[in-house]
């Protein structure tokens, strides 16, 4: 019985550490089971949550990338004139001008024509009473008539003392003393007769003629007026408008077209449809390095007194030119510290780009510009620039309907 008993108890305890081993395995089974299914639930989440979100990313992008370009619109230059127009703004003078000065002092006493008549070269055009060139005239005139008085005597004795010498009649020293007052007193004469002639040029001041013939512009004295020698005061002014001069400063650019000898129309806006011509005469041969342009002078013939010295004139000079210019709207230019740049179109290895080109101008009409120089016809010009075009950068060209006006 007891061995017995001592056989079950191993037993029992066997079957007791067998139940263990089953009961641990499944529980881990389990956890990891459980962990598995939530990294599972947690990957799905991630995925549902993630995947459209970059999606969403890469739609943004695409639609980033394909409005990145910026909207353009470009059109090709407009092929101008070989030989051009320009107009330049004039300033016309009268081909003489003079103001005219008195030479002695003196009191206004008659002047004879006001301004806007017309006088002869030579005519006297006013009286200066000046009393005391006068009595110094005659005072002069009185000092010749004693030096040549006293002159004439010296040289009466100047001979016959020669004459007496010779005979042994005087001295040599007296011969010589008179010979010598002889001399002295013909230098007297001579200066005498300077000092009149100096007082009637003074004298002959007193009356102002006009030194050329044309228009009286200026009368600036009255009768009585105090008038003073030299240029403090001006009595008259004097202008020759039978041709005029009217100088005009051309552009740098057309500098080696305007040569002497070319032809010129001045229009003015008083007289409405109508023009007068002129011709280039002459050029400062200089440009001036505050405007860049070149002075030129332009005569135009005014013997029918139509035109009046000081008048503005807008000038029309045909320009030729070796090749045609190309013509813009002032919009598409682009101004920066690179100098001016106009931007076109042009086809890259990913599609429209544009490029900067720099460009030459000629005239500008205000609404458009004449590039000479930097554009050809094949050019696509973009209208209305974006201001922050850069070159090289990816564009996209609208088409625009024909006949319609880009904005």
């Amino acid at each position: 019985m007891n061995q017995e008993a001592r056989d079950e108890r191993p037993q029992a305890a066997n079957h007791g550490h067998g139940a263990l081993p089953d009961t641990k395995p499944l529980s881990a089974r389990r956890a990891v089971l459980v962990i598995v299914i939530l990294l599972i639930l947690a990957v799905v989440v991630v995925i549902v949550g993630i995947v459209p979100r970059v999606r969403a990313r890469g739609q943004l992008k695409d639609q980033t990338d394909a409005l990145a370009p910026p909207n353009v619109i470009t059109k090709p230059p407009r092929k101008g004139q070989v030989s051009r127009e320009i107009v330049l703004p004039g300033n016309s003078y009268a081909y003489t001008d003079a103001p005219l000065y008195a030479r002695t002092d003196g009191y206004l006493s008659k002047w004879y024509f006001d301004i806007g008549a017309h006088v002869r070269q030579g005519q006297l055009l006013a009286i200066i009473s000046s009393p005391e060139v006068d009595k110094q005239l005659l005072q002069a005139r009185a000092d010749l008539t004693t030096a040549e008085a006293n002159a004439g005597l010296a040289k009466t004795n100047s001979s016959r003392y020669q004459g007496l010498l010779t005979q042994n009649a005087v001295s040599k020293q007296d011969t010589d003393t008179f010979v010598s007052q002889a001399a002295s007193t013909s230098s007297t004469v001579k200066s005498a007769q300077a000092n009149v002639q100096r007082l009637e040029e003074l004298q002959s001041f007193e009356k102002i003629y006009a030194p050329f013939s044309g228009v009286v512009t200026a009368r600036n004295v009255d009768v009585g007026q105090l008038i003073n020698a030299g240029a403090g005061t001006q009595m008259f002014r004097l202008s020759d408008i039978d041709v005029l001069r009217v100088y005009v400063n051309v552009p740098q650019i057309y500098s080696q077209t305007a040569v002497p000898g070319t032809t010129a129309r001045l229009t003015l806006s008083e007289f409405p449809g109508q023009s007068f011509t002129g011709k280039l005469v002459r050029t400062a041969k200089a440009i001036d390095p505050a405007s860049r342009t070149l002075l030129v002078e332009i005569d135009v013939d005014n013997r029918n007194g139509k035109l009046m010295p000081g008048a503005y004139t807008e000038v029309h000079i045909d320009v030729p030119s070796a090749m045609a210019p190309f013509i813009i709207p002032v919009s598409a230019l682009i101004f920066r510290t690179q100098g001016l740049q106009v931007g076109t179109v042009v086809k890259g290895s990913n599609g429209d780009q544009a490029k900067l080109v720099h460009v030459t101008l000629g005239q500008d009409d205000g609404s458009t510009v004449q590039v000479i120089h930097g554009l050809d016809a094949d050019s696509q010009v973009i209208q209305n620039p974006p201001d922050s075009l850069i070159d090289g950068e990816p564009v996209h060209v609208i088409q625009v309907a024909a006949g319609s006006t880009p904005e």
